[in-house]
């Protein structure tokens, strides 16, 4: 045991490289889609696939992920979810039609959702509580440092190589998770393994699919569409009967009594508001510096690195401050400050000096390494290591489902107010429809007309809808900001078994 806890900083280091790779896997697509959709030759339904089957596969299986974990080990089931992302990796790379691409994302979402409980499910275990605020910043980061680093290596190897390198870039990283995972990691697993509940398992990943779809859907057809609203409302219900099934059987896929502890619940709560807020960072403003400013993705990439440079500062200052004034402050006045950075990044237009929007995306930062890391603690704080992969996992997955409501609502408030004020006056019916599709689109169609005033049209119109969208996520901040103060606990609960993790690890490896 001595020697476990002498190497858990080691073991941390274990867990960067598989988080930056799971990090850069979704943010790299974004750049590379047009290159995709050409030499794939796919339509725009298929691309859309292209996002849509990573995330449901990535939202289904994260509960039952962690909750394999806890039953066979983390280690063992951290090494599996690698090499299955790294095979999903390499079939990516050769796809030569949609519908393998496709089948590879899918296989991809699978090894990210076994994966990223397996992580943060290793915290309570390893870390005491001092601790494993630092260990949970450590994390942050790298999951925050792959938004940038996608784009700057995603643009350069698109540029001058074959595209199938953007997604074999993720294979000398998943070797190097491999390798420290498998030399540093303990193995940890519960010592008495509940047994299978497979109606909760069919429940949970069915209900989180249905609802995350539907609101996939919804972001692209609007709030009005029928299958949208059916998918949604069915999401609901399936997820409904997985709460019922949960109450009633003796051995649970998720212990719902962790909703009674006030650190788990809020804290899930305020990563989840935060994960909905952070979409228009990460969603409008690499679009802003491509499409309004004229950067490619790799300076995209670049102008977003004062996030990490702002989170890493905030996170190593808020670690202490959570000791001297509490976690209830450092959250609120995480969400505060992310707040007033957004609103500053409202009122952002192709006239801003770059000193005005690295400051206020560095700000940005900055209350996202106050905020996130801390709410992510209590939460994290009430797991013991009897069931902290499925827990970490219901954790993760409720974050999902925040960004991806992030994601339609938002965006469907950056299309509505951006369609809105475009002036189409004169456009053929097959270009205006382009124009309205996106501002990508509408960029294109302008510079292919040689039209100045429709570009400036398109771009102002996109300017705008950015910043009402960021006036809805500051909303998501002032409210993380209140919620905080009223309901999240001063001090985050310990966790109800040892914190080194004693009872959690397998007899093999405290032995």
């Amino acid at each position: 045991m001595a020697e476990i806890r002498s190497r858990r900083w080691w073991i941390l280091v274990a867990f960067v490289p598989a988080t930056l790779a799971l990090g850069l896997d979704a943010t790299v697509l974004s750049v590379a889609l047009p290159t995709l959709t050409g030499k794939l030759g796919a339509s725009t339904s298929q691309a859309q696939w292209f996002f849509a089957s990573y995330t449901l596969v990535f939202g289904a299986a994260m509960v039952p992920g962690g909750m394999l974990g806890d039953r066979f080990g983390r280690k063992k089931m951290l090494v599996i979810a690698l090499v299955i992302f790294g095979l999903g990796s390499l079939a990516c790379a050769y796809s030569s039609s949609p519908g393998e691409f496709i089948g590879a994302r899918v296989v991809l979402g699978f090894g990210a959702a076994i994966a990223t409980p397996m992580i943060l499910g290793a915290l309570p275990v390893l870390f005491s509580e001092e601790e494993r605020p630092k260990a949970i910043a450590v994390i942050m980061a790298a999951t925050m440092l792959g938004y940038p680093i996608g784009p700057i290596l995603g643009g350069w190897l698109l540029t001058h190589y074959w595209w199938g390198w953007v997604f074999l870039m993720n294979l000398p990283v998943v070797a190097l998770a491999l390798v420290a995972v498998i030399v540093f990691q303990p193995e940890s697993r519960s010592e008495k393994p509940q047994r299978f509940d497979p109606l909760g398992i069919v429940t949970c990943a069915a209900g989180l699919a249905l609802l995350t779809y539907g609101m996939i859907e919804a972001g692209q057809n609007g709030w009005g569409d029928p299958a949208a609203l059916a998918e949604m409302i069915g999401g609901l219900v399936v997820l409904t009967a997985f709460v019922f099934n949960e109450r009633r059987v003796r051995d649970p896929l998720v212990d719902l009594g962790l909703f009674r502890s006030s650190g788990f619940k809020w804290g899930t709560i305020l990563a989840t508001v935060m994960s909905f807020a952070m979409f228009g960072l990460l969603f409008a403003v690499p679009a802003f510096f491509q499409e309004v400013l004229g950067t490619d993705a790799m300076g995209s990439g670049m102008r977003l690195l004062p996030m990490i440079g702002g989170l890493i500062i905030a996170a190593a200052i808020g670690t202490r401050l959570a000791e001297r004034a509490g976690a209830r402050f450092t959250v609120a006045l995480g969400f505060a400050l992310f707040s007033i950075a957004l609103g500053l990044g409202a009122t952002t237009n192709a006239a801003s000096s770059e000193l005005f929007i690295a400051g206020w995306i560095a700000l940005c930062g900055a209350g996202i390494g106050f905020a996130m890391p801390t709410a992510m603690d209590a939460a994290l704080g009430a797991l013991s290591s009897e069931r902290s992969g499925a827990g970490s996992g219901m954790m993760q997955a409720l974050r999902m489902v925040g960004g991806t409501f992030g994601a339609a609502v938002l965006g469907s408030v950056l299309n509505t107010v951006y369609r809105g004020g475009l002036d189409l006056a004169g456009l053929p019916a097959s270009a205006a429809r382009s124009v309205r599709s996106s501002v990508v689109a509408g960029v294109a169609v302008a510079q292919k007309l040689g039209s100045s005033s429709l570009l400036d049209s398109v771009r102002g119109s996109f300017v705008h809808g950015m910043g009402v969208m960021l006036w809805v996520c500051v909303a998501g901040g002032l409210l993380g900001t209140v919620l905080a103060f009223a309901y999240l606990p001063r001090k985050v609960g310990k966790t109800s078994e040892p914190a080194d993790g004693r009872s959690g690890l397998s007899r093999e490896a405290a032995g």
